[in-house]
């Protein structure tokens, strides 16, 4: 089985309904990591960096699920517009502790005929 990161960088607003796209796109489950920063255009006030909030969620997907996860999030949440977030999909060399989800992968695949 082969496993892909989807990790987005979103703007807090909009973190909830990230999730939930993900859930529904087949995400099992996810990882919220609060963080600030900078976008290209960097505002300062009185000469001090302004640093914006964001969150890093992380979702570690069966490969298969992927682009249909990534069109998802992209389209609902409006990753297109300026300021709502980016997504990047990373490799997993290997992985451990998924032996539940893997069990249940497995089963939904075999359901699907995949």
């Amino acid at each position: 089985m082969r496993f892909k990161i989807v990790m987005t960088f979103v703007n807090p607003e909009i973190t909830e309904k990230v999730i939930n796209t993900a859930k529904k796109a087949g995400a099992t489950g996810d990882v919220v990591i609060p963080a600030r920063g900078s976008g290209s255009s960097q505002a300062t006030f009185l000469g001090v960096s302004i640093v914006d909030k964001t969150d890093i969620l992380l979702f570690v997907v069966e490969e298969h699920i992927v682009n249909n996860l990534l069109d998802a999030i992209s389209s609902e949440c409006k990753l297109r517009e300026p300021g709502n977030g980016i997504a990047v999909v990373l490799n997993v060399e290997r992985v451990a502790g998924l032996e539940k989800q893997i069990e249940n992968i497995k089963g939904k695949l075999r359901d699907e005929n995949l």
